[in-house]
């Protein structure tokens, strides 16, 4: 029979499903991380969750080892647990079951992540690789890069994207994001061009927009969308053929731009908002890259020669 609080946390998962509209992935995540801290705590009834508990679960997993690697988990991983167990002591106070309050949960400080971005000339190399390729396969290549820079989708967004989704002429559409959030993206003139040469020579009646082009399949009858791991595999493949050396994914052109609109004068929140952050603060990580406020006060005043 399970515990109490194993019962609730079947709730609280189910609740992220149907009310949050939290994806599998997510949930899956979630179950890991409150079950793992039920298991440690020795399935506490949720009253009996105090402040020192929590400070030893934290002592737990600073210690804990990374089965993959053998290093210590990284404050990231950590915080991702303290998290879940911060969200799932909201939910029960908001089911009034009396339980600390979740504000007694800190998260472990981390230093600054380092964002990945392609600079102006990378971004060229990039565009002009599927030219080589040629055809069918180049147009849709082409059309998934210039989309991915022009909207700054996540991958997962691109690969599901179907063709009533998109207005070519109004060179916007609808996304819907992270917890089923809806947000307003924009095409680049080049994004709708890309596209459509490449939807206008395609002879296929599916609905999907990026789709596989493998003549076997095609044989079967079978035309399916492209997955977020083939549209990885593709932007590796172009990023080696350019010579990038740094290593590029889906989400390295989603940080491009983000940085290229702040680099030339976009507003953080604005910034956000095309991204479907739900925090201001997931965005700010790039403006340690793009203050233009720094850059002036380097060249006003720094190596002046004795002036």
């Amino acid at each position: 029979m399970a515990s109490r609080i194993e019962s609730l946390i079947k709730k609280f998962l189910e609740y992220l499903e149907v009310e949050r509209g939290r994806s599998a992935r997510t949930i899956n995540n979630y179950a890991f991380y409150l079950h793992r801290f039920a298991e440690w705590a020795k399935f506490p009834n949720p009253s009996k969750i105090t402040s020192e508990m929590i400070h030893e679960y934290r002592l737990y997993l600073n210690r804990s080892i990374d089965g993959r690697d053998g290093s210590n988990l990284k404050k990231s991983t950590q915080n991702y647990h303290l998290i879940a167990l911060r969200a799932f002591l909201k939910y029960l106070a908001k089911q009034d079951i009396r339980v600390i309050s979740a504000s007694k949960i800190e998260l472990a400080k981390q230093g600054t992540r380092a964002i990945a971005f392609l600079e102006p000339e990378e971004l060229n190399l990039l565009r002009n690789a599927p030219k080589a390729t040629g055809g069918l396969i180049g147009l849709r290549d082409l059309a998934i890069i210039e989309t991915l820079f022009s909207a700054g989708l996540r991958v997962s967004e691109l690969a599901s994207l179907k063709r009533e989704n998109i207005n070519l002429k109004r060179e916007e559409f609808t996304i819907k994001g992270k917890g089923s959030k809806h947000r307003v993206v924009f095409l680049s003139p080049e994004a709708r061009n890309a596209i459509r040469d490449y939807l206008s020579t395609r002879k296929d009646s599916s609905p999907f927009i990026f789709v596989g082009h493998d003549p076997a399949k095609r044989s079967r009858g079978a035309v399916e969308s492209l997955t977020p791991r083939s549209i990885q595999r593709i932007i590796d493949r172009y990023a080696k053929e350019s010579g990038i050396t740094k290593r590029i994914t889906p989400h390295v052109l989603r940080h491009t731009f983000a940085t290229d609109l702040l680099r030339n004068g976009a507003d953080l929140r604005s910034v956000q908002a095309l991204l479907g952050h739900e925090s201001i603060t997931t965005t700010q990580v790039y403006t340690h890259i793009t203050d233009k406020e720094l850059r002036r006060v380097h060249k006003t005043f720094h190596d002046k020669k004795g002036a």
